[in-house]
């Protein structure tokens, strides 16, 4: 093998070595890091990370490349892991400017924004990060990036241009909004709050219908297991649902003389529905996971075959994982097929699951 040759299989090897590692800034909710983590240890293994911002967001190197690890990610459907950002531009330094301008030549130079192209560009910061705010330094960024001639959207974009502002170093990443499980920046889904909203609650149902691709309106008639103040069951009536609402707590005045609600002021527990009377059963109750399964099937007979159930289970302990795993077993052994789990952005101290009746 001539010199030339063996310079070209070295190289070669270099580059399939580059290949088999790939960075990602990875969030989930506050507290819920090391269980996002731990869903990261079981897909590949040996995980290398470290703590960018205060028990929501990690640094992570793994062992494969970024579209493997995307795929993989992506395809195993993590509870805790909300999203994540390739990181494929890193700088340390303290001269936040400086980094900004720094990283704003590696996205021009990536040759993927450019005029035609729609981008959005999200910037976040560590707790401990100072300096101007991450809405200042987006502005800053927007305008370095103003010669690709690309349009800056805030939805529907081709390529998401993601920063991430640390005390002393700036990471940065191109991707499809696909590939970092949310297009949220960080997986902050927000919505906009009403006059008149009844609970904050609400957002996890909205929240809900986009991560399961959920089409509320699309359902008949709905029971709202612990229905007060009224959140989840303003939603629905909301979407021209009739709504059986539930609760020995009362509902807020403003339902009251809403046409398609029967309110009923029981607990749900001492309720005798007829069999299959509604395609929709939703729950949203502080109870403990193991009262919430029971209370769910035992009203299962109310609910058509092929009917959905959308239910929050709290977390209670310091096992969660092994508490989701138990609890989906035992949906599944009543005739209830999971077909999503997720900690939502607007989830705190629990899980939310999409379930299919058969």
């Amino acid at each position: 093998m001539s010199e030339h040759e063996k310079e070209n299989v070295e190289q070669a090897d270099l580059a399939e070595t580059v290949q088999e590692e790939s960075l990602f800034i990875c969030t989930a909710n506050r507290d819920f890091a090391a269980y996002a983590q731990e869903e990261l240890r079981r897909l590949f293994g040996s995980v290398k990370s470290s703590v960018l911002s205060d028990r929501e967001v990690l640094l992570v190197r793994l062992n494969t490349g970024t579209e493997d690890a995307v795929r993989q990610i992506a395809d195993s459907r993590p509870v805790f892991l909300r999203h994540i950002q390739p990181v494929q531009f890193e700088r340390q330094g303290e001269n936040v400017g400086e980094l900004l301008s720094e990283a704003a030549a590696f996205v021009a130079g990536s040759g993927l924004i450019g005029a035609g192209i729609k981008a959005a560009l999200q910037v976040r910061k560590s707790e401990d990060a100072g300096g101007e705010s991450a809405p200042k330094l987006k502005e800053w960024l927007e305008e370095l990036l103003r010669a690709t001639e690309a349009e800056f959207v805030s939805a529907g974009a081709d390529w998401i241009v993601s920063v991430y502002v640390t005390a002393g170093a700036v990471y940065a990443g191109v991707s499809r909004p696909e590939d970092n499980l949310s297009d949220w920046s960080g997986g902050a889904v927000r919505f906009r709050r009403e006059e008149g909203q009844l609970s904050r609650a609400k957002f996890k149902l909205l929240e809900a219908e986009r991560e399961f691709g959920l089409d509320l309106s699309a359902y008949r008639s709905a029971v709202d297991i612990g229905a007060a103040p009224g959140g989840w069951t303003s939603l629905l009536l909301e979407r021209g649902l009739k709504v059986t609402a539930v609760d020995p707590a009362k509902l807020h005045p403003s339902l009251l003389k809403m046409p398609n609600l029967t309110y009923i002021r029981k607990n749900a527990a001492e309720m005798k529905f007829r069999e299959n009377e509604f395609d929709l059963l939703v729950c949203d109750m502080s109870w403990s996971p193991k009262l919430m399964v029971q209370l769910v099937t035992g009203l299962l007979h109310a609910l058509t075959p092929g009917g959905t159930a959308v239910v929050t289970i709290k977390l209670m302990h310091k096992k969660p994982m092994a508490l989701i795993k138990e609890v989906i077993a035992s949906f599944e052994e009543s005739r209830l097929q999971v077909q999503g789990a997720k900690q939502l952005f607007h989830n705190r101290e629990e899980i939310t699951l999409y379930m299919i009746k058969y």
